[in-house]
């Protein structure tokens, strides 16, 4: 299993619209918008890394979304 956060900036006003689209997204276990430099924040499990960069593209991808930065777990 790999859980990564998904750090997201969107349109300036879109944060509530894109916070809905990333809830849909599967592999998403919880979203939600946040004050700072980012505007969303996306907790994400899925089973191998091959699957977090398919979901983290899906996400790159939605209206209303400028960028991304994703923060995966290491193990040690």
């Amino acid at each position: 299993m790999v859980s990564a956060c998904v750090l997201i900036r969107t349109e300036h006003g879109r944060f509530e619209e894109v916070v809905k689209s990333v809830s849909q997204v599967k592999g998403v276990k919880r979203v939600f918008p946040v004050l700072g430099r980012y505007d969303v924040v996306a907790d994400v499990e899925v089973e191998n890394m091959r699957d977090l960069a398919s979901t983290v593209l899906k996400i790159s991808r939605l209206s209303g979304v400028v960028f991304t930065e994703t923060l995966v777990e290491v193990e040690y």
